[in-house]
Protein backbone atom coordinates (compact mmCIF):
# COMPACT_ATOMS: atom_id res chain seq x y z
CA UNK A 1 0.00 0.00 0.00
CA UNK A 2 1.22 3.29 -1.00
CA UNK A 3 0.82 6.73 1.43
CA UNK A 4 -2.52 7.68 -0.27
CA UNK A 5 -4.08 3.83 0.99
CA UNK A 6 -2.49 4.29 4.53
CA UNK A 7 -3.46 7.87 4.83
CA UNK A 8 -7.16 7.33 3.79
CA UNK A 9 -7.24 4.05 6.70
CA UNK A 10 -6.29 6.32 8.89
CA UNK A 11 -8.73 8.66 8.04
CA UNK A 12 -11.52 5.94 8.09
CA UNK A 13 -11.13 4.99 11.24
CA UNK A 14 -10.89 8.22 12.87
CA UNK A 15 -13.56 7.67 15.57
CA UNK A 16 -12.13 4.42 16.87
CA UNK A 17 -8.88 5.24 17.59
CA UNK A 18 -9.66 8.16 18.55
CA UNK A 19 -12.58 6.36 21.14
CA UNK A 20 -10.12 3.94 22.15
CA UNK A 21 -7.59 6.37 22.88
CA UNK A 22 -10.28 8.30 25.66
CA UNK A 23 -10.82 5.11 27.23
CA UNK A 24 -7.16 4.59 27.78
CA UNK A 25 -7.35 7.94 29.51
CA UNK A 26 -10.30 6.84 31.67
CA UNK A 27 -8.85 3.58 32.49
CA UNK A 28 -5.42 5.43 33.25
CA UNK A 29 -6.98 7.77 36.33
CA UNK A 30 -10.51 5.26 36.99
CA UNK A 31 -9.95 4.41 40.71
CA UNK A 32 -8.02 8.16 41.66
CA UNK A 33 -10.69 11.00 43.34
CA UNK A 34 -8.83 14.09 41.21
CA UNK A 35 -9.48 11.59 38.12
CA UNK A 36 -7.07 13.16 34.96
CA UNK A 37 -6.46 16.19 37.04
CA UNK A 38 -3.39 14.49 38.17
CA UNK A 39 -1.76 14.56 35.17
CA UNK A 40 -1.57 18.68 35.21
CA UNK A 41 -0.75 18.69 38.92
CA UNK A 42 2.22 16.20 38.31
CA UNK A 43 3.22 19.33 35.99
CA UNK A 44 2.84 22.08 38.63
CA UNK A 45 4.46 19.96 41.31
CA UNK A 46 7.53 19.90 39.46
CA UNK A 47 7.18 23.20 37.84
CA UNK A 48 6.72 24.50 41.63
CA UNK A 49 10.22 22.03 42.63
CA UNK A 50 12.22 22.83 39.95
CA UNK A 51 11.17 26.25 39.78
CA UNK A 52 12.70 27.11 43.63
CA UNK A 53 15.78 24.97 43.57
CA UNK A 54 16.89 25.76 39.93
CA UNK A 55 15.64 29.48 40.27
CA UNK A 56 17.96 29.45 43.50
CA UNK A 57 20.90 28.04 41.72
CA UNK A 58 20.60 30.48 38.64
CA UNK A 59 19.94 33.24 40.97
CA UNK A 60 16.80 34.56 39.22
CA UNK A 61 15.51 37.57 40.15
CA UNK A 62 12.11 37.42 38.30
CA UNK A 63 10.84 34.22 39.86
CA UNK A 64 7.32 34.96 38.23
CA UNK A 65 8.50 35.29 34.62
CA UNK A 66 11.25 32.08 35.30
CA UNK A 67 7.96 29.61 36.51
CA UNK A 68 6.23 30.16 33.16
CA UNK A 69 9.35 30.02 31.49
CA UNK A 70 10.01 26.66 33.25
CA UNK A 71 6.42 25.43 32.92
CA UNK A 72 5.80 25.93 29.57
CA UNK A 73 9.28 24.51 28.85
CA UNK A 74 8.93 21.46 31.03
CA UNK A 75 4.67 20.78 29.99
CA UNK A 76 5.90 21.05 26.04
CA UNK A 77 8.78 18.70 27.03
CA UNK A 78 6.92 16.21 28.73
CA UNK A 79 4.74 15.96 25.89
CA UNK A 80 7.74 15.29 23.25
CA UNK A 81 9.46 13.51 25.53
CA UNK A 82 6.42 10.55 26.16
CA UNK A 83 5.72 10.54 22.45
CA UNK A 84 9.00 9.61 21.55
CA UNK A 85 9.62 7.19 24.78
CA UNK A 86 6.44 4.82 23.64
CA UNK A 87 7.61 5.01 20.15
CA UNK A 88 9.60 2.05 19.96
CA UNK A 89 7.19 -0.03 21.59
CA UNK A 90 3.57 0.91 19.61
CA UNK A 91 3.96 -2.00 16.86
CA UNK A 92 5.05 -4.77 19.22
CA UNK A 93 2.77 -4.29 22.00
CA UNK A 94 0.15 -4.24 19.74
CA UNK A 95 1.73 -7.45 17.64
CA UNK A 96 -0.79 -9.74 18.62
CA UNK A 97 -3.44 -7.68 16.96
CA UNK A 98 -1.62 -6.87 13.96
CA UNK A 99 -1.53 -10.48 13.32
CA UNK A 100 -4.71 -11.47 14.49
CA UNK A 101 -7.47 -8.69 13.08
CA UNK A 102 -7.83 -6.88 10.25
CA UNK A 103 -7.18 -3.34 11.27
CA UNK A 104 -4.71 -1.46 9.61
CA UNK A 105 -1.31 -1.11 11.55
CA UNK A 106 -1.61 2.89 10.88
CA UNK A 107 -4.93 2.97 13.46
CA UNK A 108 -2.43 1.81 16.75
CA UNK A 109 0.08 4.83 16.21
CA UNK A 110 -2.89 7.08 15.52
CA UNK A 111 -4.29 5.54 19.10
CA UNK A 112 -1.19 6.36 20.70
CA UNK A 113 -0.60 9.50 19.12
CA UNK A 114 -4.36 10.69 20.48
CA UNK A 115 -3.23 9.01 24.10
CA UNK A 116 -0.45 11.72 23.78
CA UNK A 117 -2.47 14.71 22.63
CA UNK A 118 -5.26 14.11 25.49
CA UNK A 119 -2.36 13.63 27.94
CA UNK A 120 -0.92 16.91 26.57
CA UNK A 121 -4.16 18.66 26.60
CA UNK A 122 -4.80 17.97 30.14
CA UNK A 123 -1.81 18.43 31.56
CA UNK A 124 -1.71 21.96 29.00
CA UNK A 125 -4.79 23.14 29.82
CA UNK A 126 -3.67 23.34 33.86
CA UNK A 127 -0.59 24.82 33.90
CA UNK A 128 -1.98 27.98 31.36
CA UNK A 129 -4.75 28.17 34.08
CA UNK A 130 -2.18 28.26 36.92
CA UNK A 131 0.81 30.06 35.45
CA UNK A 132 -1.99 32.95 34.45
CA UNK A 133 -0.90 34.24 37.98
CA UNK A 134 2.55 35.50 36.87
CA UNK A 135 1.41 36.13 32.91
CA UNK A 136 -1.99 37.06 32.72
CA UNK A 137 -2.16 37.37 28.68
CA UNK A 138 -1.37 33.49 28.37
CA UNK A 139 -4.38 32.38 27.18
CA UNK A 140 -4.87 36.08 25.11
CA UNK A 141 -1.12 34.83 23.08
CA UNK A 142 -2.10 30.94 22.83
CA UNK A 143 -5.06 32.11 20.27
CA UNK A 144 -3.42 35.05 18.50
CA UNK A 145 0.17 33.71 18.37
CA UNK A 146 0.42 30.08 19.70
CA UNK A 147 -1.68 28.64 16.94
CA UNK A 148 0.60 27.82 14.45
CA UNK A 149 3.10 27.16 16.97
CA UNK A 150 1.04 24.69 18.63
CA UNK A 151 0.41 22.90 15.04
CA UNK A 152 3.66 22.19 14.85
CA UNK A 153 4.10 20.29 18.10
CA UNK A 154 0.90 18.42 16.87
CA UNK A 155 2.62 17.33 13.72
CA UNK A 156 5.67 16.63 15.07
CA UNK A 157 4.81 14.11 17.86
CA UNK A 158 3.18 12.19 15.04
CA UNK A 159 5.73 11.95 12.58
CA UNK A 160 9.13 11.47 14.13
CA UNK A 161 7.44 8.64 16.74
CA UNK A 162 5.96 7.00 13.59
CA UNK A 163 9.61 6.98 11.98
CA UNK A 164 10.79 5.34 15.51
CA UNK A 165 8.01 2.88 16.13
CA UNK A 166 9.07 1.21 12.25
CA UNK A 167 12.73 1.20 13.18
CA UNK A 168 12.12 -0.11 16.44
CA UNK A 169 9.83 -2.54 15.17
CA UNK A 170 13.50 -3.75 13.30
CA UNK A 171 16.78 -2.54 15.65
CA UNK A 172 15.49 -3.61 19.30
CA UNK A 173 18.28 -1.30 20.48
CA UNK A 174 16.60 1.67 20.12
CA UNK A 175 14.21 0.45 23.55
CA UNK A 176 17.82 1.37 25.25
CA UNK A 177 19.06 3.99 22.82
CA UNK A 178 16.00 6.28 23.18
CA UNK A 179 15.80 7.23 26.77
CA UNK A 180 19.82 7.84 27.25
CA UNK A 181 19.12 10.24 24.21
CA UNK A 182 16.11 12.09 25.53
CA UNK A 183 17.86 12.64 29.23
CA UNK A 184 21.33 13.82 27.26
CA UNK A 185 18.90 16.26 25.12
CA UNK A 186 16.99 17.69 28.69
CA UNK A 187 20.09 18.61 29.75
CA UNK A 188 21.52 20.31 26.64
CA UNK A 189 18.26 22.52 25.80
CA UNK A 190 17.53 25.31 27.10
CA UNK A 191 14.57 24.50 29.43
CA UNK A 192 15.54 24.60 32.84
CA UNK A 193 17.79 27.77 32.11
CA UNK A 194 18.01 30.50 29.31
CA UNK A 195 19.45 29.97 26.20
CA UNK A 196 22.39 32.80 26.82
CA UNK A 197 23.53 30.40 29.97
CA UNK A 198 25.12 28.31 27.25
CA UNK A 199 27.27 30.91 25.89
CA UNK A 200 29.66 29.92 23.03
CA UNK A 201 27.26 26.14 22.88
CA UNK A 202 24.17 28.32 22.18
CA UNK A 203 24.45 26.71 18.58
CA UNK A 204 23.70 23.51 20.44
CA UNK A 205 20.05 24.75 20.80
CA UNK A 206 19.82 26.09 17.28
CA UNK A 207 20.34 22.69 15.44
CA UNK A 208 17.96 21.11 18.34
CA UNK A 209 14.83 19.94 16.61
CA UNK A 210 12.97 19.52 19.99
CA UNK A 211 14.27 22.95 21.30
CA UNK A 212 13.37 24.36 17.84
CA UNK A 213 9.50 22.94 18.55
CA UNK A 214 9.50 24.20 22.29
CA UNK A 215 11.10 27.12 21.78
CA UNK A 216 8.78 28.90 18.80
CA UNK A 217 5.35 27.79 21.21
CA UNK A 218 6.85 28.96 24.30
CA UNK A 219 8.17 32.64 23.21
CA UNK A 220 4.87 32.56 21.33
CA UNK A 221 2.75 32.09 24.80
CA UNK A 222 5.06 34.20 27.12
CA UNK A 223 5.19 37.85 24.73
CA UNK A 224 2.87 37.23 21.84
CA UNK A 225 5.98 37.09 19.50
CA UNK A 226 5.81 34.81 16.57
CA UNK A 227 8.70 34.16 14.86
CA UNK A 228 6.82 33.38 11.81
CA UNK A 229 10.00 32.72 9.51
CA UNK A 230 11.14 30.37 11.78
CA UNK A 231 7.42 28.89 12.18
CA UNK A 232 6.97 28.14 8.62
CA UNK A 233 10.29 26.83 8.35
CA UNK A 234 9.50 24.19 10.98
CA UNK A 235 5.98 23.81 9.36
CA UNK A 236 7.39 22.95 6.44
CA UNK A 237 9.95 20.23 8.03
CA UNK A 238 6.98 19.00 9.53
CA UNK A 239 5.38 17.90 6.27
CA UNK A 240 7.98 16.92 4.74
CA UNK A 241 8.29 14.28 8.08
CA UNK A 242 4.85 13.36 7.72
CA UNK A 243 5.65 12.33 3.83
CA UNK A 244 8.61 10.80 4.73
CA UNK A 245 7.71 8.41 7.92
CA UNK A 246 4.29 7.93 6.19
CA UNK A 247 6.50 6.67 3.08
CA UNK A 248 8.62 4.50 5.44
CA UNK A 249 5.95 3.45 6.89
CA UNK A 250 3.80 2.12 4.01
CA UNK A 251 7.13 -0.03 2.62
CA UNK A 252 7.68 -2.14 5.83
CA UNK A 253 3.88 -2.54 6.54
CA UNK A 254 4.06 -5.56 4.96
CA UNK A 255 6.64 -7.30 6.43
CA UNK A 256 5.45 -5.97 10.04
CA UNK A 257 3.66 -9.32 10.82
CA UNK A 258 7.01 -11.03 10.50
CA UNK A 259 9.25 -9.00 12.44
CA UNK A 260 7.22 -7.98 15.37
Amino acid sequence: MGISETVKQGWSTRRAWWFTATARTRERFERTALGSFWLGLSNLLSIGVLGVVYGSVFKVKDFGHYFVYLGLGLVTWNAIAGAIQSAPYILRSNAAKIKGYNTHPIFYTLEEWAFQLQTFGQSFALVIIALTFYNHNLVFHLFTAGILPLINLIMFIYWLPLIICVLGSEFEDLYQVIPIILQLMFLLSPILYQKSSLGKMAWTADINPIYRILSNLRQALIDGHLRLEQVITVFGLNILGLVVSLALFSKHQKKLPFII
